[in-house]
């Protein structure tokens, strides 16, 4: 059987800890399988990433973003990663998820549900399917 990283789980510990509001929000409407039975963990490894959330059943990634990943470069080569790994990522802003939480929770049920366009490029939205986006999820 295979033990967790310890340095991995230090980290994502860490990185709970410092969750900011937004991220607190959306957390009490994930967690527990609130979200159409789907469960959704915290700050999920990935590779060297770690993932905002992530239902692992669905192989989606949901990632909530301040204004400093505007235009971010970073968060791109991220996202390519994870796709190239089965994840099909979702990003949403701060501020969007605090003001706009119900149509935040559609759009993840849209995703889980598999009713969103394989790539969706707005000034607040990102979603980009991995390959296996479309096949059902459990």
């Amino acid at each position: 059987m295979r033990g967790p990283l310890i340095e991995t789980t230090k980290r994502a510990r860490r990185l709970r800890q410092s969750d900011n509001d937004a991220e607190d929000a959306l957390w009490m409407e994930l967690r527990d399988r609130r979200l159409n039975g789907c469960k959704f963990v915290r700050q999920f490894p990935i590779g060297s990433y770690f993932a905002d959330f992530a239902c692992r059943e669905c192989q989606l990634v949901v990632e909530v973003d301040g204004s400093q990943h505007a235009d971010n470069k970073y968060d791109r080569v991220r996202d390519q990663f994870m796709v190239s790994n089965d994840w099909s990522v979702l990003r949403f802003w701060n501020a969007d998820v605090l003001k706009e939480r119900d149509a935040v929770l559609e759009t993840i049920l849209a995703a889980i549900e598999r009713r969103l366009d394989r790539h969706i490029e707005t000034n607040n939205l990102r979603f980009i399917a991995a390959k296996g986006y479309g096949e059902t999820c459990p």
